[in-house]
C-alpha cells in the first residue's frame, strides 16, 4: 500500500522505515526539511509541503498524523481542502478521545474519514513493532489492516484475515488473532485513543510502582547513617533492622529473569541503573502528557476507582514542585503551633 506519513518525529520516522521495509510505499512529510531529508534517504518519498503529500497520493488517500495532539486540529485545517470523498485521515498520536468523535462528526459530511489509532512502542518500534489500538468506522479500519498489520510486532497478517481464509469463531475469531499479533480493532470513533488512554494510565501506575519500590531498596541502609537526636526527627525504632548496602541496579537486573513484575519497563530501569547507578543525569522532573489525567477524568466520570493511577499521577505534579507552596504551608503550620523551626536542606 501507500500511504502519507506527516510528522517524522521520534516515533513517526521509525513508522516510515518499518513500513517501507514491509513493502508498502511511504510518502513523507515534516516541518523539519532535515527530517524529510532522512526519510528519503531511508526510500521514502519526500514531501515538502502538504499539498505535494496529497499529490503524490493515489485516491483514495491514506494520510497518518504522527503529530503532538495540540496541533493535530491545525494540520487537519491545513490539509482538509486537499482532500477528498473516500480519503482517510489516521491520527496515531496522543490526542483526547472528545476530540476524535468531534472531528469524526466534522469530517463526515465531506466524506472523509476519521481513524484514531493509539500507538505505543516509543523508540524501540522500529526493531519490535508498535502496539495499535484501533478506533472508527470497521470497513476503512479493514482497508487498512496490511497497515496496522506491518507496524504491529507480528508484522504481518494473521491467517485468519488472509485474503481466502477462514476466520474460527467469525469476527471474534478474527479481533483475538489480530490481538495476538500486536494490533486490535476495538470500536468507533475514539475508541481507539479511550483504550490507549487507559493504558497510558496504566503505565503511569506501573512506573511508579518500581520507582518507588526501587526507591525503598536504596535506603534499606538507613541504620547505617548517623541519626540526628532532636524533635524534629523520627528515630527509627531498630536501626540493626536497616543495615542493607543493596545493589539496586544489580537487583533490577536480577528481577528481569524469571520475576513475576518483569516487564519492558523494569528493562528500562535496569538498563538506566546498569549506565548509572545514582542516575545523575536526570533532575528528577516527570512530566504528564496528559493522558493520565484523561483516564483519572474518565474514572470520576463513570463512578470507578481509580487510586493507584490518581496517585501516580499527583506524584509526577509533586515531583514538578507544584506542591511547594503546600509544603511551606505545612512548615508555616507547624511553627505557629510547636515552634518547630525547619530543618535545614
Amino acid at each position: 500500500m501507500r500511504i502519507g506519513m506527516v510528522g517524522l518525529g521520534r516515533m513517526g520516522a521509525n513508522m516510515v522505515r518499518r513500513l517501507l521495509k514491509g513493502g508498502h510505499e511511504c510518502v513523507a512529510h515534516d516541518r523539519s526539511p532535515e527530517a524529510v531529508q532522512a526519510a528519503a534517504a531511508a526510500g521514502a518519498r519526500a514531501a515538502q509541503s502538504l499539498g505535494e503529500l496529497v499529490s503524490a497520493l493515489p485516491a483514495p488517500r491514506a494520510v497518518w498524523l504522527m503529530v503532538p495532539a495540540a496541533i493535530v486540529d491545525s494540520v487537519l485545517a491545513e490539509l482538509r481542502p486537499l482532500l477528498q470523498a473516500g480519503d482517510i485521515v489516521i491520527d496515531g498520536g496522543n490526542s483526547h478521545y472528545h476530540d476524535d468523535i468531534r472531528r469524526a462528526e466534522q469530517l463526515r459530511p465531506l466524506g472523509i474519514h476519521c481513524i484514531d489509532v493509539g500507538t505505543s512502542g516509543g523508540v524501540l518500534g522500529f526493531e519490535q513493532g508498535y502496539c495499535l489500538m484501533i478506533g472508527g468506522e470497521a470497513d476503512v479500519v479493514a482497508s487498512l489492516e496490511p497497515i496496522f498489520a506491518t507496524l504491529s510486532p507480528g508484522g504481518r497478517m494473521p491467517a485468519a484475515a488472509r485474503p481466502g481464509a477462514a476466520a474460527p469463531g467469525g469476527q471474534a475469531g478474527q479481533q483475538s488473532s489480530s490481538a495476538a499479533m500486536g494490533y486490535l480493532y476495538c470500536g468507533p470513533h475514539g475508541a481507539g485513543h479511550f483504550v490507549k488512554m487507559v493504558h497510558n494510565g496504566i503505565e503511569y501506575g506501573l512506573m511508579a510502582a518500581y520507582a518507588e519500590g526501587l526507591n525503598l531498596l536504596a535506603h534499606a541502609d538507613a541504620g547505617l547513617q548517623k541519626a540526628e537526636i532532636d524533635a524534629e526527627t523520627t528515630p527509627l525504632a531498630d536501626p540493626r533492622l536497616f543495615q542493607y548496602q543493596l545493589d539496586v541496579g544489580a537487583i533490577a537486573e536480577l528481577w528481569r529473569h524469571g520475576s513475576i513484575i518483569s516487564s519492558r519497563l523494569l528493562d528500562l530501569a535496569a538498563a538506566a541503573l546498569a549506565k548509572d547507578s545514582k542516575l545523575q543525569r536526570f533532575g528528577g522532573r516527570v512530566s504528564d502528557s496528559g493522558e493520565g489525567r484523561w483516564t483519572v477524568q474518565a474514572a470520576i466520570e463513570v463512578g470507578v476507582p481509580a487510586y493507584v493511577l490518581s496517585a501516580a499521577l499527583y506524584s509526577r505534579f509533586e515531583s514538578r514542585g507544584r506542591a511547594e507552596f503546600a509544603d511551606k504551608l505545612l512548615s508555616a503550620m507547624r511553627l505557629g503551633f510547636g515552634g518547630h523551626l525547619e530543618k535545614p536542606a
